[in-house]
């Protein structure tokens, strides 16, 4: 999937104002001075995972089903085996995601 030119600058613009709010956070930043103290490094990575999908409407207002046969809003969940083996690890099962 190819991504307009307009989406790639909202997307840059969103993680530099998460970069920013991360360094900017006094609490991250007491939090990894005492660890500094306690006299270890600290290596910070966090991931996101950010997902966008174009809405459309119809005149009416009424939601339109998209290529994926979901409607505006509704997502699909992908699940890998090592999701599953954290899932688990947590007692959680899929039934459990299912029922919510």
């Amino acid at each position: 999937m190819q991504l307009d030119d307009n989406l790639k600058q909202l997307m840059k613009e969103l993680g530099a104002a998460i970069n920013d709010a991360l360094s900017e956070s006094e609490e991250i930043s007491e939090a990894i001075q005492n660890v500094r103290n306690a006299g270890y490094d600290v290596f910070l990575v966090l991931e996101a995972t950010i997902g966008f999908n174009k809405r459309s409407k119809t005149d009416g207002g009424e939601e339109v089903a998209g290529v994926n046969g979901l409607k505006s809003g509704e997502m699909k969940l992908k699940v890998t085996a090592q999701d599953l083996k954290f899932l688990r690890s947590l007692k959680i099962s899929i039934e459990d995601l299912d029922q919510q």
